[in-house]
């Protein structure tokens, strides 16, 4: 996997195959069924993240020249944010199609579980205008633990969660 790794595009995928490895392993230590949706949303909000950490790289090359990476020249920012705004969209849409699924309702018995997706959205865009608008993008870490603003979004997605099932 090192020269993959070197290879614009595949490194990110390589990372993201990675949190879909843990998840498998996790699972099974658990002795847990996973659904394609949390591997398909998993996968995709890694896929995500890992881009618009290569972003932060490109834009740290081009402020500073540092290389962080090897492969850093084979991105530019125009690229990049084609990336981010596709795999945005495709990860609310796939999120929305889990929240309507017959077999989740089903399972859930709820029908509502769809309302939390106001908040993904949310959560999304607000990370999009860190990364577009801030470029603050480096590291999901650092935007989680210091952005107010993305922490109530995602502690009103945890409660909208678990009111809509419990309740």
């Amino acid at each position: 996997t090192v020269k993959l790794k070197q290879i614009a595009i595949v490194d990110v995928f390589i990372i993201a195959v990675g949190f879909i490895l843990r998840l498998f392993v996790g699972s099974f230590s658990g002795d847990i069924e996973l659904s394609r949706w949390i591997i398909l949303m998993t996968f995709l909000l890694a896929l995500f993240l890992a881009f618009a950490k290569r972003r932060d790289d490109v834009l740290i090359f081009q402020q500073s020249g540092v290389v962080t990476r090897k492969n850093i020249l084979q991105y530019n920012i125009p690229f990049l944010n084609s990336i981010l705004s596709l795999l945005s969209a495709v990860t609310i849409v796939a999120y929305i199609m889990y929240t309507v699924d017959d077999e989740v309702c089903r399972l859930l018995n709820n029908d509502y579980l769809y309302i939390t997706s106001i908040f993904v959205i949310m959560g999304i865009l607000r990370y999009l205008q860190q990364a577009l608008v801030f470029s603050k993008s480096g590291s999901p870490t650092y935007i989680l633990l210091k952005d107010r603003i993305l922490q109530t979004i995602i502690s009103c997605w945890i409660v909208s969660f678990l009111i809509i099932l419990y309740l």
